[in-house]
């Protein structure tokens, strides 16, 4: 069967866009142009993947989102023309898996799409294994290799970057991490991240000062690069 995705979107551009790459990649493709249109196909159609607006006429797409998420668990792709950090992050913490700003190139959409998707596959729930620029994760083995050399990371260290292979080439946001490795306490403590991101990109980047693994998503979060975003 085809994998079948949702595009939740009024702007008929938008939609003429979209569609026929989507279609020409083997995709499956529903179309819905208001929230409640999407709610109801998220809900009859059972969408393999969502590609969601912001702003629908009907509704605000973070009420979309946050309707959906309680029945559905399908990755939710956020489409924006919104540049306020506030709308990003709002929508990441209510369980978007990544957003992309218009205008956007259909290239790096689908590297998006593809790597929501793999996410989502049956067996995410076994530790993956990231590798890529020379840096091989091992989360089952908590083994850290760059360069065929074994890293010595700090426990706090291997947690933060556990956190991002486990969520490679998506947006992870700044709250959304500091909860994960030192817990809810400590969600507002992004100086505290910054430190540990800088650290970790000293061990683990060929030139800290020109990161290609840990990519800074400006007053947001970070985002692991994965190989597959230049597939």
């Amino acid at each position: 069967m085809k994998t079948r995705v949702l595009i939740v979107d009024d702007e008929a551009p938008i939609q003429r866009f979209l569609r026929p790459a989507l279609l020409a990649s083997g995709y499956e493709v529903l179309s819905a142009e208001t929230g409640a249109e999407a709610l109801r196909l998220i809900a009859t159609a059972a969408p393999d993947v969502i590609v969601l607006d912001l702003g629908l006429p009907d509704m605000d797409g973070k009420d979309v989102l946050r309707e959906a998420r309680q029945f559905c668990h399908s990755p939710v792709i956020v489409l924006s023309a919104r540049d306020r950090e506030a709308e990003k992050i709002a929508a990441l913490d209510l369980g978007a898996d990544d957003y992309v700003e218009k205008p956007f190139a259909i290239g790096e959409f689908l590297a998006r799409l593809r790597t929501a998707l793999r996410h989502a596959a049956p067996d995410r729930a076994a530790p993956p294994r990231f590798e890529a620029d020379g840096l091989l994760v091992d989360l089952e083995r908590r083994r850290v290799v760059k360069d065929g050399q074994t890293l010595k990371l700090t426990p706090k260290e291997f947690d933060l970057l556990a956190v991002l292979v486990r969520h490679a080439g998506r947006v992870v946001t700044h709250r959304q991490i500091l909860a994960a490795v030192w817990g809810p306490a400590h969600a507002d403590d992004t100086q505290y991240l910054r430190v540990f991101v800088g650290q970790l990109r000293g061990k683990i980047e060929t030139n800290p000062e020109t990161p290609r693994l840990i990519l800074t998503e400006p007053g947001i979060g970070y985002r692991l690069w994965s190989p597959e975003e230049d597939a």
